[in-house]
């Protein structure tokens, strides 16, 4: 056994939902709309500045919306589930079942602000048409509006990678040490959902200063029982069976420890007339990716944001794009190492899905700072 700090590392345990029993909004949307909303503040602003038409913001926001969640949902089955996609292609539109990729979005808004610098869109409601008009945005080329946008893609991953954090996704390796974050919500929900007679479970960091090797790190898991009138010996029988088999099972021991072939090691108090058992187990410290990506993110958006506000409308065309494709994408390749993979297929892989993915961007982003200089090397 070994001393630990408790100061060292967390239990992330936060509600999915807002204002609890109430499933929408949850946590995850209000991040994800709130990028949306706040980039298009921004951009309203750099209309204005650049004496653009702000009413072309609307359309632009549009685009990017539609663009974000249809890319990153084809991405993810395209990269991640092309077989399960190809069986069942309707899984696209079951979005409730998970599965988004930041490399799909990404594709979709390059194509998505194509179609805005290129086609004016008119759509009717009843009976349904769609007309696209081929004609170019005055004083908005392609470069001008993609240059412009990802300042506000950048702090939209924030937001995004906050929200994955929230719903305790995306979720980093063991850190094999004494620091890092327990997602402790998993086990709670995994008790008081699949257990007949749980109220609620919650995780918190646990008593014990010791634990039994690194990475390893103690939790105690508090259980209350419903039902006034359930009798000791069917709760201690329900904690040593059904609880106790729950916490060593797949999903759950992703994120607990629980120690295999003893007994569990609980407490039981009553507490407003209810049984309580305050479990003492084990949780894995785990990397926080999320929260890397989300503050790479933040300081890439004040670094464009600076560079916009230097020069406006003077920017050199290219120049925002091909720092973003380099910073978000070569962190992504470095972030990848900290994450554990999103599909069994990847554990084989040298480089994961995320990583190879990552590349052809980086490289994109380098290319078009190199045409930049080049074309500035011309002009001089």
């Amino acid at each position: 056994m070994h001393d630990l700090s408790i100061l060292s590392y967390i239990v992330w345990d936060p509600m999915k939902e807002i204002i609890k029993g109430i499933q929408p909004p949850v946590w995850y949307s209000v991040l994800f709309a709130l990028g949306f909303i706040i980039g298009y503040q921004i951009m309203v602003y750099i209309f204005k500045k650049e004496n653009k038409d702000p009413l072309n913001v609307d359309t632009l926001t549009v685009h990017m919306v539609l663009a974000t969640i249809i890319g990153a949902r084809l991405g993810h089955l395209v990269f991640y589930e092309p077989d399960r996609f190809l069986a069942d292609p309707l899984m696209f539109f079951r979005t409730w079942e998970g599965g988004l990729a930041s490399h799909g979005a990404a594709f979709g808004i390059l194509f998505a602000l194509f179609l805005y610098r290129s086609y004016f869109v008119t759509a009717r409601f009843w009976p349904p048409k769609i007309h696209f008009k081929k004609q170019k945005r005055a004083g908005q080329s392609y470069l001008w509006i993609v240059d412009r946008i990802v300042i506000t893609v950048a702090l939209a991953a924030v937001f995004i990678r906050l929200g994955n954090f929230v719903n305790s996704e995306i979720i980093g390796k063991p850190t094999e040490t004494d620091y890092g974050v327990v997602f402790g919500r998993i086990g709670e929900e995994y008790v008081a959902e699949g257990i007949a007679g749980i109220e609620s479970a919650e995780a918190s960091k646990g008593t014990s200063t010791e634990r039994p090797m690194s990475g390893i790190v103690p939790v105690d898991l508090k259980v209350t029982f419903s039902g006034v009138s359930t009798t000791e010996e069917e709760v201690r029988a329900k904690l040593t069976n059904q609880v106790k088999s729950q916490l060593v099972r797949y999903p759950v021991n992703e994120h607990y420890r629980e120690p295999k072939g003893i007994p569990l090691n609980y407490e039981l108090t009553t507490e407003n007339r209810l049984w309580v058992a305050t479990i003492h187990t084990y949780g894995i410290a785990r990397h926080p990716a999320q929260l890397y990506e989300s503050a790479t993110n933040l300081i890439l958006f004040f670094l464009l944001l600076a560079l916009w506000l230097k020069y406006k409308e003077k920017t050199p065309e290219g120049l925002l794009l091909g720092i973003f494709l380099i910073w978000v994408f070569g962190f992504r390749f470095f972030h990848e190492t900290f994450k554990e993979n999103q599909v069994a297929f990847e554990d084989d892989m040298a480089y994961n899905m995320g990583q190879l993915l990552s590349i052809p961007l980086v490289l994109l982003g380098i290319f078009i700072l190199i045409r930049l200089v080049v074309l500035k090397g011309k002009k001089a």
